[in-house]
C-alpha cells in the first residue's frame, strides 16, 4: 500500500513538472481495495483494470520502473510508451480507460476461460460512475445465465468525476447485482485486513461454483479525479482521511518496520523515476517490448 501511495505522489509531482504524456488517474486513498484483493488471487487468474489502474498494477506485483516509463510516453515503457497511463498489459493484467466498456470483455474472457476448463477465474474493476453504462447489464445478465467464473468488483468512491453518486446511482448497489441472482458482498471498511477477508469470501465463491459475484468496496479517494479539477469540500476530504488505510494498517507496525518500508520504497521510486527519465522515446527503430 505504500508503494502505490508514494508512486502515484510521485506521479503528481512528475505530472506538474510536465514529464508525464497525457493524463493521469491517482488510487490515493483507495489502496487496500487493490492490495486485499490480489491477496488471495492466483497468479494465473485474469484482471481487468480501469482508468485508475496504477494501484491494481503495483498489486499485481508490476514492475514500478516500467509503469514509469510508460507514462513518460518512453519506449522502454509497458507498451511502449503509447499506452499511457491508462492503457496498459503485464502479463493476465490488461487495463482501458472506457467506462464499461470492459466488462463485456472480461466477462467474455471469463465464459473462454470456463469452455477451455482452466479453472482460473476473472476479476474486473468498476467505479460507481460506472453504474450508469448499459452495457454492463447486459453482462451482468450473460454471467447469471450461463454460470461464467467472473467477480464484479465495484470501487465506490461515491462520485464519478465530480458528480456524487446521490445524484447518479438510483436506489442501491447491491440490489442491481441481486436483480440478475448475482450472490454479492459488500465491505464498508478501508482496513486491508477486513477487505482480504470479504475479498476471499467472494474469490472462494467465484472459484468454487464457477459463477458470477458481485464484491462491492466502500471507499474513498483523497485526490482529484485527475490532476486539479476537484470540488469537494475541503472538510470532507479530511473527515475520510481519518479512515486512511495506511494510517489503519501503519498503526499495527513498529516504527522501525514503517521507517524501512518508507526507507526501501523511496529508493524503489527514485530510482524507477530517474532510470525512465534517461530513457528513449519511441521511434522507428525502437519499437515497444513483448512482455510476455
Amino acid at each position: 500500500m505504500l508503494l502505490i501511495r508514494r508512486f502515484e505522489e510521485r506521479l503528481l509531482e512528475e505530472f506538474s513538472s510536465g514529464k508525464l504524456a497525457g493524463t493521469t488517474h491517482a488510487y490515493i486513498g483507495q489502496e487496500a481495495n487493490a492490495v486485499g484483493i490480489f491477496d488471495v488471487l492466483h497468479k494465473d487468474d485474469i484482471i481487468f483494470s480501469n482508468h485508475r489502474c496504477h494501484g491494481h498494477y503495483l498489486a499485481y506485483g508490476g514492475d514500478p520502473y516500467l509503469l514509469a516509463a510508460e507514462v513518460m510516453g518512453k519506449s522502454t515503457g509497458l507498451v511502449g510508451g503509447r499506452g499511457g497511463s491508462q492503457h496498459i498489459h503485464l502479463r493476465n493484467f490488461y487495463s482501458n480507460g472506457i467506462q464499461g466498456g470492459i466488462v463485456p470483455i472480461a466477462t467474455g474472457m471469463a465464459l473462454a476461460e470456463k469452455y477451455i476448463k482452466s479453472k482460473r477465474i476473472t476479476l474486473v474493476f468498476l467505479g460507481d460512475g460506472t453504474l450508469g453504462q448499459g452495457i454492463i447489464y447486459e453482462s451482468f445478465n450473460f454471467a447469471s445465465l450461463w454460470n461464467i467464473p467472473v467477480l464484479f468488483v465495484v470501487e465506490n468512491n461515491r462520485y464519478a468525476q465530480t458528480t456524487p453518486i446521490e445524484i447518479a446511482v438510483a436506489g442501491n448497489i447491491p440490489d442491481r447485482f441481486k436483480a440478475f441472482g448475482i450472490n454479492t458482498w459488500e465491505c464498508n471498511s478501508t482496513d486491508v485486513v477486513k477487505i482480504r477477508e470479504d475479498s476471499e469470501q467472494a474469490v472462494n465463491f467465484v472459484r468454487s461454483n464457477m459463477q458470477p459475484a458481485g464484491l462491492i468496496l466502500q471507499t474513498y479517494r483523497f485526490a482529484a479525479h485527475s490532476k486539479g479539477d476537484d470540488f469537494r469540500k475541503p472538510e470532507e476530504i479530511a473527515s475520510n482521511k481519518k479512515s486512511d488505510p495506511l494510517l489503519i494498517h501503519g498503526n499495527r507496525l513498529e516504527k522501525t518496520d514503517r521507517e524501512m518500508a518508507e526507507s526501501e520504497i523511496t529508493w524503489i521510486i527514485n530510482e524507477a523515476f530517474s532510470r525512465a527519465d534517461q530513457d528513449p522515446y519511441p521511434g522507428s527503430n525502437n519499437l515497444p517490448p513483448i512482455l510476455l
